[in-house]
C-alpha cells in the first residue's frame, strides 16, 4: 500500500469536511420531496412527471457509486472528494434557476454524479484518518450527522418552499460545500490505496447505468397511461438486454469486477441483498408518497408535510447506536426480521388513513412511529451484517454494493409511484393508488422479513463485540 500525504493530519477538520459533505448528498436526497407540489406547479409539470425530479439524482448516484470509490482510492481521495463537491454545488446553482424541468433533470443528474464521487470517498477520508476506537466514534458521529442532516433538511426546506420559494432550497448546499470545500483543501491529507484498491470497471458502470436508465424511464411511461406502450416495452427490453450484459461481463471479470459474483458465494450476504431491496424499496416509496399526499390532498404546508417524517429520521439515528451494539453481540438476523416485520405492519395501517381531515396523531403518527422503529432497528443491524457476511478483501466492496442496491431500489419505487401520481383527478382516485402503494410496501417489508428469517446464517453476522 502506498499512500501520498499532503500537510499535517487534522482528525477533527477531517471529520468536519466528511460530514460537511456527505451531508449535502443526505439532503438534495429527501428535501426534494417537499418541494414536488411547488415544482410542479411553477414548472407546469405533468404529474406522471414528477418522479423524474427525484430519479434523475438517485439514477447516477446508485450506478455510478462504486466507480466513484474506485476511483478515488486510485487516483486520491481527497482529490476526487473534491470533484464531487465541486460538481454538485455548479449543479445545484443549475438547480436554482432552472427555466424547464428538462434543465431541472439535467442538473440534477449532475448533483447525482456528484453524490456518487463525494460520498464514498467522505468516508475512505473519515476511515483512514482516524485509527482503533477513535474510528468506530468517527464513523458514529458521522452517521448521527448524516440522520441529522436528512431530519432537519426536509423541515428547513419545507419552511423555504411555503415562505420563498421551491428554487431557494438548492441554494442551501453553497454554505456546506464551501465549508467542505475549504477543510478538506487546508486540512485533509490525500489518500491513495494502490495495491487494494477497488478495480476501475468503467464498461460495467456504464452497461448499469444506461440498464439502469432504460429500465427506469420504461417503468415512468408505462404508469402514465394512454399510448406509448410499445416504447416502454422497447425501453424495457433493450434496458434488460444491457442489464444482461453487465452481468455477463462483470461474471467475466472475476475478482476484477465492480461487482465481483464471489460475494454472492455467502448466502447471507444474498439474503441481505434481496431484505435491502425489499425495506429501502418500500421506506423509499414512502418518503415520496405520504408528503405529497398531506400537501397535495390534505393541503397541509411543506413544512407540516416534512415533520410528519420526523420520528423516522429521529429514532434511525437514536437507535443505530443501541441497535449496532445488539448486532455486534448477537448476530443481525433477529434485529433485521423484527425491524422488517415492525416497518410493514407501519405500512399496513397508512390504508386506513382517511381521504380528507387526516388527523396526525390518530392516523399519521402511529404507522410513521412504528416504521421508525422498524427502521431504527434494521439500519445498523444492516451496515454490520454485509460487512461480516464477505472475506475480508471484499468488504468494502460489499458495502459499496449495498449502498448502490438502497439507492437504485429507491429509484424504481419512486418510479412506480407514476401510478399513483398520474391518479390525481380526484381524491378519491388519487386514495386508491396511495391504500395500493401502502399494501405493496407492507407486502415487500414482509418479504424482507422473511428473507432475514431464512437466508440469514446466525453466525455469518456477528461482529466483534
Amino acid at each position: 500500500m502506498q499512500r501520498a500525504y499532503a500537510g499535517r493530519m487534522h482528525p477533527r477538520a477531517t471529520l468536519a469536511a466528511t460530514i460537511l459533505g456527505s451531508s449535502l448528498a443526505f439532503v438534495d436526497g429527501s428535501v426534494v420531496n417537499v418541494a414536488l407540489p411547488a415544482l410542479a406547479a411553477d414548472l407546469k409539470v405533468n404529474p406522471a412527471d414528477l418522479t423524474w425530479a427525484i430519479n434523475a439524482y438517485l439514477l447516477p448516484l446508485g450506478a455510478l457509486i462504486l466507480l466513484g470509490g474506485a476511483l478515488g482510492d486510485h487516483f486520491g481521495r481527497r482529490r476526487f472528494f473534491q470533484i464531487g463537491l465541486f460538481t454538485f454545488t455548479a449543479a445545484s446553482l443549475v438547480c436554482a434557476v432552472a427555466p424547464s424541468l428538462a434543465w431541472l433533470l439535467a442538473a440534477r443528474a449532475l448533483q447525482g454524479l456528484g453524490a456518487a464521487l463525494l460520498l464514498p470517498n467522505s468516508l475512505a477520508l473519515l476511515g483512514a484518518g482516524f485509527t482503533g476506537e477513535a474510528r468506530g466514534r468517527a464513523i458514529g458521529t458521522w452517521a448521527a450527522a448524516g440522520a441529522l442532516a436528512g431530519a432537519l433538511g426536509p423541515i428547513i426546506g419545507g419552511w423555504i418552499v411555503d415562505t420563498i420559494g421551491w428554487r431557494v432550497i438548492f441554494l442551501l448546499n453553497l454554505p456546506l460545500a464551501a465549508g467542505a470545500a475549504f477543510l478538506a483543501w487546508k486540512y485533509v491529507e490525500e489518500r491513495k490505496e494502490l495495491q487494494r484498491a477497488a478495480p476501475l470497471d468503467g464498461v460495467g458502470a456504464g452497461l448499469v447505468t444506461a440498464a439502469l436508465g432504460l429500465l427506469t424511464w420504461a417503468l415512468t411511461r408505462a404508469s402514465e397511461g394512454g399510448g406509448g406502450h410499445s416504447a416502454s416495452w422497447s425501453a424495457a427490453i433493450a434496458g434488460s438486454a444491457l442489464l444482461g450484459a453487465f452481468l455477463w461481463h462483470e461474471r467475466k471479470l472475476g475478482d476484477r469486477a465492480i461487482m465481483p459474483f464471489a460475494m454472492f458465494s455467502s448466502s447471507t450476504f444474498v439474503g441481505l441483498t434481496l431484505l435491502t431491496f425489499c425495506l429501502y424499496g418500500s421506506l423509499g416509496g414512502l418518503l415520496v408518497l405520504l408528503p405529497f399526499f398531506l400537501i397535495k390532498i390534505e393541503m397541509w404546508r411543506a413544512i407540516a408535510a416534512a415533520a410528519s417524517l420526523l420520528p423516522v429520521t429521529v429514532l434511525i439515528g437514536v437507535g443505530s447506536r443501541f441497535m449496532g451494539r445488539v448486532a455486534a453481540r448477537h448476530g443481525a438476523r433477529l434485529p433485521l426480521a423484527a425491524g422488517s416485520g415492525l416497518v410493514g405492519i407501519g405500512l399496513a395501517l397508512y390504508v386506513r388513513v382517511p381521504t380528507h381531515d387526516a388527523h396526525y396523531w390518530l392516523n399519521i403518527f402511529p404507522p410513521t412511529l412504528l416504521v421508525a422503529l422498524g427502521m431504527g432497528a434494521c439500519v445498523a443491524p444492516l451496515t454490520t451484517a454485509v460487512m461480516s457476511s464477505v472475506s475480508a478483501d471484499h468488504v468494502g466492496l460489499a458495502s459499496g454494493f449495498n449502498s448502490a442496491v438502497a439507492r437504485i431500489v429507491g429509484l424504481v419505487a419512486t418510479a412506480l409511484l407514476g401510478f399513483v401520481f398520474a391518479r390525481q383527478g380526484s381524491a378519491a382516485d388519487f386514495m386508491i393508488g396511495f391504500r395500493a402503494a401502502a399494501w405493496i410496501g407492507a407486502g415487500s417489508a414482509a418479504l424482507a422479513a422473511g428473507f432475514a428469517l431464512y437466508l440469514i446464517q446466525p453466525h455469518d453476522t456477528k461482529g466483534v463485540p
